[in-house]
């Protein structure tokens, strides 16, 4: 997470000021990649000690952030980067996902766009990228027990696939997707799937591992596989929860 936000705001300024200026250096780590896409910022305690500002300015920056797309907000999860790009307006609203069946429907389309995503990640994939994915699978595994924050190595894990793929589109429809395309940050993925928090995410990370040595190996096909897996077994699980 990025902590060390890298501003200091004149006292005595107007709040309105003060909001913007605030929105102009987060914006600019953004698109400087300082905070990555599907990042978590820090919280709004850290960004005003900071910055030096009430949590009324934080609040109003983070509201002009999400309004222009830099950033969206999970209520009681946090608030996550946005990928600037060249795509306008495109993505989902968070507020749009409110229901399982949204939350369906979003994994139907992730299961078109990310199994096919996987097979090219795992033709055309660095090593480098390959060693940015374990570190992701790696800061997701070490959250399990402690309780900490799956969502951001999550998401951050599928958009690096995507970024493998060598096709800029893949990774900018993910990005403009967001964390919500993660349906724990929208329901209680583990209690639908009557498992305690541990053994739900331990199955979610061996999903992961396995479209992680597909690609890994090169084998385009299981990598496809495994990804469709995974997204299906979700979309499954939900689907079940609304038949009850």
């Amino acid at each position: 997470m990025t902590n060390n936000v890298q501003a200091v705001v004149p006292a005595r300024r107007r709040p309105r000021s003060l909001a913007q200026e605030l929105v102009d250096s987060l914006s600019n780590q953004i698109r400087n990649g300082e905070i990555v896409p599907g990042e978590k910022l820090p919280t709004e305690s850290e960004i005003m000690r900071a910055f030096g500002v009430s949590r009324t300015v934080v609040r109003e920056a983070l509201s002009r952030l999400q309004a222009s797309g830099m950033v969206e907000t999970h209520h009681g999860v946090g608030t996550y980067a946005l990928k600037p790009s060249g795509m306008g307006d495109f993505r989902v609203d968070p507020a749009d996902i409110a229901t399982v069946r949204d939350i369906v429907v979003i994994l139907e389309l992730r299961i078109c766009l990310e199994s096919e995503a996987a097979g090219l990640a795992a033709a055309r994939r660095t090593d480098e990228q390959l060693a940015h994915m374990r570190e992701a699978l790696d800061q997701f595994r070490a959250a399990l027990v402690p309780g900490g924050d799956t969502v951001t190595p999550d998401f951050r894990f599928h958009l690096l696939v995507a970024e493998a793929t060598q096709n800029k589109y893949f990774a900018d429809l993910m990005s403009h997707l967001g964390a919500a395309i993660i349906p724990r940050t929208r329901i209680n993925s583990a209690k639908l799937a009557h498992e305690d928090r541990v053994s739900y995410l331990a199955r979610v990370n061996l999903e992961h591992e396995d479209i992680y040595e597909a690609i890994r190996r090169q084998d385009a096909e299981s990598a496809r596989a495994a990804m469709r897996t995974h997204l299906s077994n979700s979309r499954e699980r939900l689907r079940r929860a609304q038949e009850r």
